[in-house]
């Protein structure tokens, strides 16, 4: 496997609330001095609020490529033409028809083109190339946060279609009890479900698990119930696409000692034989995978937006 001729590779990891720049050497397959620089970022902010503090971020990189840059973040964006189509996703909306790839190529230290792919993407590509999924020929992998990402790959190639695979490779399109699956599983999902539960304004999510672990029943519940869900949506796909391993990950993914249990007892709805061949884990790099699948997409060839 070759992820291809630059050895280092930096990285912008943008979220609904923070972005994080790193260094990858792709020969190592390591963050360079193995560190990472974050800095807050309201989704709510201007175009040029945004671009001011991810070059402000990036410029925390003493190391430089001299020419490409690899960027993940959530969709929806056009990631070939680097312009934003966000609308109605609570996040990002300045930048909907925003030349992103332009500003960014414009701005970034030593940028000759900018890479932009999907954060879900990213993550799992990174699990796959050194983390939980290494080794596997045939693997899949969620995101759990503001909603659910998700991606499938087989020999390290992302698959958009085929058996077992949602509509561009996306689960956010999948529904569940008349509804789209966001509905039950995101992070606005359990945060209702409890204020549902308990008449109580609603706590984010870390609280809620934390009640969980300490015998709040309703806040338990609220977890049992999402990820038994996921689990039975889940289930066919993996039983059709026949990954050998799930890499589960993203701010909730936090919470695995109440995802883990709900969700394959989900999954075994579909039969019991998935859950014995299956591999189901917490990704081992949840902070660093997405930078590093970035850098491999960067360097492994696809679409960029030049200077």
């Amino acid at each position: 496997m070759r992820a291809g001729d630059v050895a280092v590779v930096p990285v912008l990891e943008i979220g609904g609330t923070h972005v994080t720049a790193a260094d990858v050497d792709t020969v190592t397959r390591t963050l360079v001095a193995g560190r990472s620089f974050s800095e807050a970022l309201d989704g709510q902010g201007s175009a040029e609020e945004t671009v001011a503090v991810l070059v402000r971020c990036a410029a925390s990189l003493t190391g430089r490529s001299g020419g490409r840059w690899a960027v993940a973040l959530p969709g929806p964006f056009d990631y070939r033409n680097g312009i934003g189509r966000y609308e109605g996703v609570g996040k990002f909306e300045a930048l909907r028809g925003f030349d992103l790839g332009a500003a960014l190529t414009a701005a970034l230290p030593g940028a000759a083109a900018v890479h932009f792919c999907n954060d879900a993407d990213a993550f799992v590509l990174g699990e796959w190339w050194a983390g939980a999924a290494r080794g596997h020929r045939t693997a899949a992998g969620i995101t759990l946060g503001t909603g659910v990402g998700s991606c499938f790959l087989r020999d390290g190639r992302i698959l958009r279609d085929g058996p077992g695979i949602p509509p561009g490779g996306r689960v956010h399109t999948l529904r569940y009890a008349d509804g789209p699956l966001e509905d039950t599983v995101s992070r606005r999902a359990l945060r209702h479900a409890y204020a549902r539960a308990t008449g109580a304004a609603p706590p984010d999510v870390r609280d809620i698990a934390r009640r969980a672990r300490h015998g709040d029943r309703a806040a338990a519940g609220v977890f049992t119930d999402a990820f038994t869900a996921l689990g039975r949506v889940l289930g066919p796909l993996l039983a059709a696409f026949e990954p050998t391993v799930l890499v589960v990950g993203g701010a909730i993914a936090g919470a695995w000692d109440l995802i883990a249990r709900p969700l394959r007892a989900g999954m075994t709805d579909t039969g019991p034989d998935l859950a014995r061949r299956l591999v189901v884990t917490p990704a081992h790099q949840p902070s660093r995978s997405p930078l590093l699948g970035a850098a491999y997409l960067a360097t492994a060839g696809g679409p960029a937006t030049p200077r």
